[in-house]
């Protein structure tokens, strides 16, 4: 690798089709610049939380449904121990309730098998950059979930936060990076970085995708 080149963005797939995961491989091998690589395969809970934890990924493509279990439980586990991996949910299923499960998990993204290879592409490009991303369809679903109340009664309330604290989250369920937020608010990304850790601490809660839900749901429903 030279100095030019950036290193791989690397990639565990998890799904109990063969089939699927040799397509997914295959279109994320055609992406040049930054290179995908798929490290490691898995087929069912247990071996993803193993290939995980033995190649430590920057993204996890993940389905729901599994074998041996939970795609979500799956989630959970490999979060807690790789805070700094990022989980895209891959399903067939378009379904309310696993879309707002799949947020509370933790999973940067909650994409249809039916995206096309130049968007499965991107999602990647921008999950790896920090981005959090949902299919259309499925932010609607999701927001419309928010705003009738699901879940308000784990959510923590905004008030806890500090001004500036709530400016940077508004950021970042708007959908912007560290270095986007910064570059808006006029300060550096590192001090995005301590900023989002105080939220993260006030909502207890260990995800920004979990910070931004709740903010959705509180400003929809009033609660500022």
């Amino acid at each position: 690798m030279t100095d030019s080149q950036k290193p791989p963005i690397r990639v565990v797939l998890v799904d109990d089709s063969e089939l699927v995961r040799r397509g997914i491989k295959t279109v994320l091998a055609a992406q040049a610049e930054p290179p995908i690589a798929v490290v490691g395969e898995a087929g069912t809970v247990a071996t993803a939380i193993t290939e995980c934890l033995k190649h430590q990924p920057d993204i996890v493509l993940l389905d729901i449904r599994l074998p041996d279990g939970s795609g979500f439980e799956a989630c959970r586990q490999i979060l807690h121990e790789l805070p700094n991996t990022r989980v895209i949910v891959l399903t067939s299923y378009s379904n309310d309730n696993f879309v707002y499960e799949a947020v509370t998990s933790g999973a940067q993204g909650y994409l249809m098998k039916e995206i096309d290879p130049v968007g499965l592409v991107q999602a990647v490009l921008d999950v790896a950059a920090g981005r959090s991303i949902l299919d259309p369809d499925a932010t609607s679903r999701v927001l419309r979930m928010l705003r009738t109340g699901n879940g308000t009664d784990q959510a923590s309330d905004l008030s806890v936060l500090s001004a500036q604290e709530r400016r940077v989250l508004a950021l970042v369920a708007d959908g912007l990076t560290n270095k986007q937020v910064g570059d808006q608010l006029g300060l550096s990304e590192n001090t995005v970085k301590n900023y989002l850790v105080n939220v993260f601490e006030k909502l207890q809660v260990k995800r920004r995708a979990q910070a931004a839900a709740i903010y959705v749901q509180q400003t929809a429903t009033g609660r500022k």
